[in-house]
Order: C-alpha cells, then sequence, then structure tokens
C-alpha cells in the first residue's frame, strides 16, 4: 500500500512537461498525464467520494470536466492507495474513498454543470461535489445541523407515534411534509397533536432507541479539533437535541419543545416552531453570535424544510436526502456516513480524529 501523502507529493512533479488542455488528448490520455501532476493549479475541485472505491468514477468525471470546458489539472488522494496506484480502500481499513480532481478555467453555467453532476453521480452510484478552490474551503468555522434523519437514524417524532399507537398517521404526514406537500408547521401540529396522551416515561425511553448516523463521533470529534463552532437546529424536540449535546459535545441547540404536563404529552405546540425560516434566521443569529462570516458556514440536512439554511450557508450539504432537496442542494452525499462531509472540507483520511 502507498502512503497517500507520498502518492500526492509524486503527482505534484512540475517537470513532466508543459501544460496540457483537455482538447489535446483523450480522457484515458489525459487520466495518465493528470496522475504525474502535470498542469497548473486548479481553480474548481471535483470530489469524488465512494465507500470502497473511486476509480470507476475518474474517467467518466475527467470527461465531464473537459466537457464542461475546463482543463484538466491533477488528481490527489484523500484516501487509501494501493501498490498498484488505485485509490481504493482496503477491506481491513476504515473511511471510504475518496479522490479529488482539479481543473482550471471559468464555467459560464455553474447551476447547470451541478444539476448534470448530480446526474453523473447516480449513474456512477457515486458521490460527486464541485465547488471553487478558495479560502473558506478548508476553513470553514460553523457547522449546523439538521437532527432527524441527519445526526440519527429516524425521526423522532414516528417513533413517538408508534408508541401513541398512530404511527401510520404521523409517518404520512411526516413524509409529505419533508417533500415539501404541506406546509411544515401545519404538519408539525397535526403530529404533535396525535400524540396526546403519550406517557413522559415513555417519551424518554426513546432516547436510548435510536442510534447515531453513522460517522457522526468521528466528524464532530474531527469538527471540535479544527476549531469548529457546531448547532443543531431541528424541526424535532428539544430532549433529543439535549441528550445529542452531551454525547456529541454540540455548542448550540435549537429545537421544539415537546410539552408535557402531569406525565403525558399535551399534544400543544408552544411558539416558535423551528421550522425552515427559523432554522435559516437561526444560522444567522449563530454567526453573527461567533463573529462568522456566511461564507465560514455549513449547513447539512435533508428535508424541504433544511432548504432555506442550505441556500444560505456557504456549504449547504443535502445528505441521505429527498429528491427535491438533492437537486436544490448545491452539494449531496448519500452513500457514505456523516464523516464523508471531511472529504468536502478536503480534510484527508489521516488528519480525521
Amino acid at each position: 500500500m502507498i502512503d497517500p501523502m507520498e502518492w500526492t507529493a509524486e503527482l505534484g512533479d512540475e517537470s513532466l512537461g508543459e501544460d496540457l488542455g483537455a482538447e489535446q488528448l483523450g480522457a484515458e490520455e489525459m487520466l495518465a498525464v493528470i496522475r504525474a501532476g502535470t498542469g497548473p493549479q486548479g481553480s474548481w475541485v471535483f470530489t469524488l467520494i465512494d465507500a470502497k472505491s473511486v476509480e470507476r468514477g475518474l474517467g467518466p468525471v475527467a470527461d465531464f470536466v473537459a466537457d464542461s470546458g475546463l482543463r484538466l489539472d491533477r488528481i490527489e488522494a484523500l484516501s487509501e492507495v494501493q501498490s498498484d496506484g488505485r485509490i481504493e480502500r482496503s477491506e481491513d481499513s476504515g473511511g471510504y474513498s475518496c479522490a479529488e480532481i482539479w481543473a482550471d478555467g471559468d464555467l459560464a453555467d455553474e447551476a447547470a454543470v451541478r444539476a448534470d453532476l448530480l446526474e453523473l453521480a447516480d449513474e456512477l452510484e457515486m458521490d460527486l461535489g464541485l465547488q471553487p478552490e478558495s479560502e473558506y474551503r478548508r476553513e470553514r468555522r460553523l457547522a449546523v445541523f439538521d437532527m432527524d434523519s441527519t445526526l440519527i437514524q429516524g425521526e423522532v417524532i414516528d417513533e413517538l407515534a408508534k408508541l401513541a399507537g398512530v404511527g401510520d398517521q404521523v409517518s404520512a404526514v411526516t413524509a409529505a411534509a419533508m417533500r415539501g406537500e404541506i406546509e411544515f408547521q401545519e404538519s408539525f401540529r397535526r403530529r404533535v397533536a396525535l400524540l396526546q396522551g403519550l406517557p413522559e416515561r415513555e417519551v424518554r425511553e426513546l432516547l436510548g432507541r435510536i442510534p447515531l448516523m453513522h460517522g457522526a463521533e468521528r466528524l464532530f470529534r474531527t469538527l471540535k479539533r479544527m476549531g469548529y463552532k457546531t448547532a443543531i437546529l431541528s424541526g424535532g424536540f428539544t430532549f433529543f437535541g439535549a441528550h445529542l449535546e452531551e454525547i456529541l459535545g454540540v455548542d448550540h441547540v435549537y429545537a421544539n419543545v415537546l410539552e408535557i404536563a402531569e406525565g403525558v404529552v399535551t399534544g400543544q405546540v408552544n411558539a416558535p416552531i423551528v421550522d425552515g425560516a427559523r432554522k435559516a434566521a437561526l444560522l444567522v443569529e449563530i454567526a453573527a453570535r461567533e463573529g462568522v462570516a456566511l461564507e465560514e458556514t455549513i449547513a447539512v440536512g435533508d428535508g424541504a424544510n433544511d432548504l432555506p439554511m442550505l441556500r444560505l450557508a456557504g456549504m449547504g450539504v443535502a445528505f441521505h436526502a429527498k429528491p427535491v432537496v438533492r437537486a436544490e442542494a448545491r452539494f449531496a452525499m448519500t452513500r457514505v456516513g456523516l464523516d464523508g462531509l471531511l472529504y468536502l472540507l478536503g480534510v484527508a483520511d489521516w488528519e480525521w480524529v
């Protein structure tokens, strides 16, 4: 197995020839040149992420880069590299497989390129990201997260509904709300009303039943070491948010209060409800409080009510998200755990905690 840092250094050898534009070589030949490291510093970074190996994506993405009118520059491995040069994870290793393809040039329609890249990601069955190289890519300072189906593997309100015997009714409303078919505040009121009479004891027992999303702990450990502030902005409930605050060391938690009186859930909703607009406003508020520019923020979520904060943040990531959210967010991750987000920040495996 090759040390990825040494492999990347070899790719940086600039003595191998003059700059080569994509129009001069076919994709396979160009990849050989890229692996050798010719070309100037790129202004765009294409990130390829897969659970096992990104090799199958290198050729198609190189073609995509060239077809987009950019000049291919180089490949950098952010994960394990095999002895034959393949960027592929060993069976017994942790993490995933990731490579960056750097390119130089101007994009006439960045939004259209992103949409086409999302289609290519689905065809290749891997996660693909595109971003300009800038001072913010590795130097963001605030990361905010949705909670349900983002930081945890489930929807708290759906699990509460099962305990109350109204699981099917609540799940149907939840699914419609996440697809954007029902306004969130209305859907939230409907669902909470169905929970009336649920004993508090059963609510508390739920804390140990919904597991963390894969990679969440490693992501938060690494972000903390990098100096990030973190926040949960959730349309779920404060009792579960406080649980995650303790486990993950979250700096700020905003969610809805599940009103309980005389030992049972009342079914009533206390204002203000944390909906999409409220999440966006909280992102602005927390960033100002922490002295962080919006360009230095990351927002991660899966539902339609996350879109306002995903659009507002410097990096908005649709994580294991519904199609409408994936289509509108600038980044989409569906095939790896939350810690895969570190690759989009340019953080290699060996820098993870």
